[in-house]
Order: C-alpha cells, then sequence, then structure tokens
C-alpha cells in the first residue's frame, strides 16, 4: 500500500519482493540487467548516488513512486523512451480511484488535528499522490516528444479527470502549500488543449480549454489569462463550431451564442483586465479582439473600446487614426474625417505627420464631393510627403488629387474655375496612371472622369483597359462601359454588354444590371420589353425578401444590411421607373398605382414627389404639380428634375413669371451643367424674352449635350 502520509512509518500489505522486481523489471530500456549479470550503467555514480538519496529522503517508497523517480531522471536526460517505459509500468488507472478518494478527503475543510488524532487506514499521502500526477504529466511530455500526441493528450486527461472527480468545486485554498499538486494539475491544463491542437482535434482542445476555465483552479492571473487568450485564438481561428455543453448554457442575454460571441467576450474580459493593470499590455489581445468585433460587423463597440485604451499605449494620432478606421467600417464617416483633422491638425505639428491619417483623409474626402476642396489640401500633403518617405503611394496621392478636384469642379459656381479644375482632375489622373504600375482604381477614375466631361472615346479605351485588367469581373466597370456606349447613341451594343456582364456579375450587381438593362429598352422605345424585366426584377428581390423571413429564426444575423438597403433601394428605383414608363403611355392609374408602391418604401422620395407632380401636369392640373414640385424640392433643394419641371410650369404661367424660371435654369445649369433639358429651356425662356441668337445658342448646346447623354446619370 502507498504511505499514509509523509513522515509516518507504513507497512507493506505483503512481503517485499525480490530486487529484480523493483529495480529490474521491464527496466532494459534503462542499460540495466540483473539477469545475465552484466551491468551496463547508463547512469555515472554521482547520478545513482542521487536517485539513492532520493529515495531514503522519501521516507518510504512502494513500487510505483520508484517508477515515477527514475522515469522523472529519464526524462530530465532527454531519454524519453526509456522514460515512456519506466512510466508505462505505473498501473495508474487501478490508483485512480484511491487518488480520487485521497485527495478528496484530505482536501476537506476541517479544524487542526493534532498528532495523536487518527487518519483514515490505507489512504494514500499528498506526497504520493503529487509524485504519481508529475509521473503521469511526464508521461504526457515524454509522448509529446516522441511525436503521439493524441495518446499524450490521453494520459494528460488523466490527471485532469481525477482532480475534477475529487475537486467538483474547484481547488481548495492553500492546497499548494504543502505539495505539488496544484502545480501539477495547472500544468496539466496548460498542457491539455495544446496535445489536442497538435492532434488536430480542435473540438477536444476547446473542451479542454473550457474545462480550465469554469471552475475555481485557483490559476495565477497571468496563467488564467494566458488561457483565455489560448481559448479566444482557437475559437476564432480554428474553423470548427464548437457548441456550449448544456451546463454552460444560460437563457440570459450574455449568453454567447456562436464560437466568435465567446471569443469576443473572453477577449473583452482581457481587455479589462488590461485596462486595471492585472495583465501587461498585450498588443496581440486588441488585434485579436479588432479582427473578431470586424467581422462581427460591431465596429462601434471597437471604436468604444478603444477609446478605453490607457494612455501611452498609442500615440494620439495614431489613435485618432484607429478610431476613424472604426467609425469609417461602422458608416460615420463625417466622424471619421472630424478625427482625421486632429490628427492632421495644428496640435500635431511639432509632431512626425502621421501619413496614414492623411492618406486616409484623402480617400474619405475624394468620396464626398461636399469635401473636395478639403481632400485637395489632404492629396497635395500625401504628396508632399510621399516624396520624401514613401514614394510608392505617390500613385494614390495623385489619384485622390484628381479625384478632388473633379469633384471640386462640378461643385464650382464660375466657369473660369470649373474648367480650372477640370483640366488639374484630368492632368492629375493621367500622371497618376503613367506611374500607378497598372493600377486599375487610377485607370477607372480616369474613364469616370473623363465620361463625366463627356470626352466619351478617351473614357471607352480607360474603362476598355480596366475591363482587361480586372478580367471581366467588376460590375462598376461593366455599368460604366454600357453607359458611355449608350451615350455614344450604341444602345444595341449596351444591351450586349450588360447582357455579357449578367452572366459574370453576384445577385446584387445582376439586380442593378437588370435596372439599367430596363432603362436601355426605354431609350430604345421598347417599354413592353422594360416592363418584363422590371417584373424579374421586382420578383427576384420578392423572392429574396421571403428567403429572409423563413430563414429569420436561424441567420438573420449574418444578412448584410448594406446589402438589405441597396436591395431596398433597387425596388423603389424600379417602381419609379415603371411609373414614368405608364406615364409615357398615358396610364395613369398605374403610374399612381407604382409611385404609392415607391412611397411605402421611402415617402419622403424625391423622384417620387417629382414623378407625382408629372402625372398632374399631364392632366393639366398644373397647381396640384407645382405643389408635388415644391414638397420634392424641399425634400432635396437641388434635385435637379424638380427645379427644371417648376422652370416649365412657370413658363406656361405666361411673362411675368420668365425671370423666375430663368433663375431656376440657371441654378440647375449651376449644378449641372450638361443637362440638356435645361439648356433646352433656357432657350424656351430667351425666344420668349425676345433673344434670339441667345435662344439659338441655347438651343445648340442642348442638342449636342443630348447626343452625348448617357441613359443614366453617371455618378
Amino acid at each position: 500500500m502507498l504511505c499514509a502520509c509523509s513522515g509516518e512509518q507504513f507497512k507493506f500489505e505483503e512481503a517485499p519482493q525480490s530486487p529484480e522486481s523493483l529495480a529490474t523489471r521491464d527496466f532494459s530500456a534503462s542499460g540495466i540487467s540483473s539477469r545475465t549479470g552484466d551491468w551496463e550503467p547508463k547512469f555515472d555514480e554521482a547520478q545513482v548516488e542521487d536517485v539513492e538519496s532520493t529515495l531514503k529522503e522519501a521516507l518510504s517508497l512502494n513500487y510505483e513512486e520508484a517508477r515515477a523517480l527514475l522515469g522523472r531522471l529519464e526524462y530530465q536526460r532527454g531519454n524519453f523512451d526509456a522514460a515512456l517505459q519506466v512510466f508505462q509500468g505505473i498501473e495508474i488507472r487501478a490508483l485512480t480511484p484511491r487518488m480520487i478518494r485521497a485527495i478528496a478527503e484530505r482536501t476537506k475543510q476541517r479544524k487542526p488535528r493534532f498528532k495523536a488524532d487518527n487518519v483514515l487506514p490505507n489512504l494514500m499521502s499528498m506526497h504520493s499522490i503529487s509524485l504519481l500526477l508529475e509521473a503521469i504529466l511526464l508521461k504526457a511530455k515524454s509522448l509529446e516528444e516522441l511525436g503521439r500526441h493524441t495518446e499524450a493528450a490521453k494520459e494528460c486527461r488523466i490527471i485532469v479527470d481525477t482532480v475534477e472527480s475529487a475537486l467538483p468545486n474547484g481547488m481548495v485554498e492553500g492546497i499548494g502549500e504543502d505539495c505539488k499538486l496544484q502545480e501539477m494539475f495547472h500544468k496539466a491544463l496548460e498542457l491539455l488543449p495544446n496535445l489536442w491542437i497538435k492532434a488536430g482535434l480542435l473540438d477536444e482542445a476547446v473542451t479542454a480549454y473550457r474545462l480550465a476555465l469554469v471552475k475555481p483552479w485557483n490559476l495565477e492571473p497571468l496563467r488564467l489569462a494566458c488561457l483565455q487568450k489560448d481559448l479566444a485564438t482557437t475559437l476564432l481561428y480554428g474553423g470548427v463550431e464548437v457548441n456550449l455543453p448544456s451546463k454552460l448554457q444560460g437563457k440570459g442575454p450574455t449568453t454567447p451564442m456562436s464560437n466568435i460571441e465567446e471569443a469576443i467576450l473572453l477577449l473583452l474580459l482581457l481587455l479589462g483586465k488590461m485596462a486595471l493593470q492585472e495583465i501587461d499590455w498585450d498588443a496581440e489581445i486588441m488585434d485579436h479582439l479588432t479582427f473578431s468585433l470586424s467581422i462581427s460587423g460591431m465596429f462601434e463597440s471597437l471604436a468604444d473600446r478603444v477609446e478605453q485604451i490607457l494612455p501611452g499605449i498609442y500615440d494620439r494620432a495614431e489613435r485618432w487614426y484607429f478610431l476613424a478606421l472604426c467609425y469609417t467600417a461602422a458608416g460615420q464617416n463625417e466622424a471619421a474625417l472630424n478625427l482625421l483633422r486632429k490628427a492632421c491638425g495644428s496640435s500635431e505639428a511639432k509632431h512626425k505627420p502621421h501619413f496614414p491619417s492623411f492618406l486616409f483623409g484623402a480617400k474619405l474626402c475624394s468620396q464626398y464631393p461636399n469635401h473636395a476642396h478639403e481632400g485637395i489640401k489632404f492629396s497635395r500633403k500625401v504628396i508632399d510627403l510621399a516624396k520624401h518617405q514613401n514614394e510608392h503611394f505617390l500613385c494614390q496621392g495623385k489619384k485622390f488629387l484628381g479625384i478632388c478636384y473633379g469633384a471640386a469642379a462640378r461643385k464650382s459656381v464660375l466657369d473660369s474655375e470649373r474648367i480650372t479644375f477640370q483640366r488639374e482632375s484630368l492632368n492629375f489622373l493621367n500622371e497618376a496612371a503613367l506611374t500607378g504600375n497598372d493600377d486599375p482604381e487610377v485607370i477607372f477614375s480616369l474613364g469616370l472622369e473623363n465620361a463625366l466631361q463627356r470626352n466619351l472615346n478617351a473614357a471607352y479605351y480607360n474603362i476598355m483597359m480596366y475591363s482587361d485588367m480586372m478580367v471581366g469581373s467588376s460590375r462598376r466597370g461593366w455599368q460604366l462601359l454600357a453607359l458611355i456606349v449608350s451615350a455614344q447613341q450604341r444602345f444595341k451594343d449596351a444591351v450586349t454588354i450588360v447582357d455579357f456582364a449578367l452572366d459574370e456579375a453576384g445577385r446584387i450587381d445582376q439586380l442593378e444590371l437588370l435596372r439599367l438593362k430596363s432603362v436601355l429598352q426605354i431609350a430604345q422605345q421598347q417599354p413592353k420589353q422594360a416592363i418584363e424585366t422590371y417584373r424579374i426584377l421586382l420578383s427576384v428581390i420578392e423572392a429574396k425578401k421571403e428567403f429572409w423571413l423563413q430563414a429569420k429564426n436561424f441567420d438573420q444575423e449574418k444578412i448584410s444590411k448594406d446589402e438589405a438597403i441597396t436591395e431596398r433601394k433597387l425596388e423603389m428605383e424600379a417602381w419609379q421607373d415603371l411609373a414614368t414608363i405608364y406615364a409615357d403611355l398615358s396610364s395613369f392609374l398605374d403610374a399612381k398605382a407604382c409611385v404609392d408602391k415607391a412611397q411605402l418604401i421611402e415617402f419622403f422620395s424625391p423622384r417620387s414627389w417629382h414623378i407625382t407632380g408629372m402625372l398632374f401636369e399631364a392632366q393639366s392640373l398644373y397647381k396640384e404639380a407645382f405643389v408635388s414640385f415644391s414638397i420634392s424640392l424641399s425634400i432635396e433643394p437641388d434635385y435637379i428634375p424638380s427645379i427644371i419641371s417648376t422652370a416649365e410650369l412657370l413658363l406656361k404661367l405666361g411673362m411675368q413669371s420668365l425671370p423666375i424660371a430663368r433663375s431656376f435654369l440657371m441654378n440647375a445649369l449651376r449644378l449641372e451643367p450638361t443637362n440638356h433639358d435645361a439648356w433646352f429651356n433656357l432657350g424656351l425662356v430667351s425666344k420668349m424674352e425676345g433673344s434670339l441668337q441667345q435662344a439659338a445658342d441655347c438651343f445648340q448646346a442642348a442638342y449636342e449635350l443630348k447626343l452625348s447623354a448617357p441613359v443614366q446619370k453617371i455618378e
């Protein structure tokens, strides 16, 4: 029997076996053979004396404990095969029930015992238990070194199961003071999931991590943080969905519903510990949290966490840049731009310019015409910095500068300023194309600017080059090419391009291309074909909406919010286009029904109210039409179709309204100088005023612009 406790005399249940049974049974791996009488000692005399000394210090050792000590020596020497053979002689499965009973009894909270108190008979000492647990742990490590990871994990699991069975409520305080049981158990908790990972059984690894974290095992804060971090990374990158066991599942709002949610909760706990300085700062934890919140679309939450990071971890400019990225991903571009202004502002003038902030600011401003002039400043700073330290970004700086100049030209009031900005836009975009090493985005931007300036041949060449670079995989490339071809009045070729793009495009892209095809069919005076195309478009959208409703309880969280908004917008535009077709066919009831459908989706749509005004005007209800156009302009003051339609109504009122009509038309031309309808109506105003030469010039401009007008506005 094992010793009752260290320091107490013990008795064997049966007579001690011969020296052969203790020192030579299955010891051929250690180089000792007593059967033949030939000694091939593997240890020198000092090591043998060390073993003898250890055996004497152990007070009383039985057969298993002797093997545990000898196996430890072999492991420390790196003789893993020999150590494994020694450890395999320990009948650990037969001893496990006694170990569980001994741990449970000896860790019970009881009053201090006096020396004379009796102990339970046949109860193993904590020293013996610790020694055997260490033997199992070293056996698992030996198997790991030999590449037998699954067997190693099973051996390591014996330690975890044994202690968990004995201590179902967690580790007792103070148990690690007198023995190594707690230390061996903690090492096993750390080793077990790593062994399962090496064995390729990630679900078992996740279970092992959860077992280590679900109960109070008296883990040190750093060890606990490492286990939490390792579990989070395994859940994030393991590629295996491991559901929580039923005993860990709760009904509260904090219960994770997926591996990613569980990883986020773990990483948030670690981030809180770093904020409280319970553990040192670990940049990897922030990287993992950034990834997990990003793929979950929780960018605002990520921004909140970044703001909670203690000062000194990130520089001010770097922190603002990080926050700007978060808010941009969350769709709050104005907030992001404000942060970039801080990062690039006068408060940071004494520090080294933060180049990524200037580059990101230029990119954001290039996407919004209202910030075009500010984007020019950002882009020029990018070019200046790129010349000295980041030459590979010089092309990007020129691209953004060209885009911002083009946007500024379209916002400009003065003709001279507009012409200058248009020229600068093409100059910088051409320079970017020359130095951009065939960057397709630069070529697309150049083609788009040429198309907006009605340089159709150059635009056609640029977009064809872009399509070749993208190997025909870009929907916006095909869409812009079809619009350019339609501006050249080649409607059949444009339809062919759209049909080809439909075969290559994704679902959302297909919906946009279907609408473009319908518009092209309207331009070819094919209303029946256009109505049929719109029917297909709307039926696809409706089928998708029904699918979402059926999948609501399962994967609604996976549906992209932006995708849903895009489809909703396309559905509204389809109903509006149909209303226009029926209005042209004088089917006013059908047109009104389509407008009502569009307004159910978005009541405050300027185009819906504009179409309503057109229906009233077609029925000679001018007062009601004027009210509808006014509502449209109250929603969007710069909505050009309603501005022009209001001017047309004023023309019908007679000479006294001509100055007001001219004012509306001049405003429309300020917003869109290439609008042929505005030029045509301005010619009518000039003719009614008696300025025939000016009227002729306006009619000439309207005619030429109409010949180069695409079927849809290029944006």
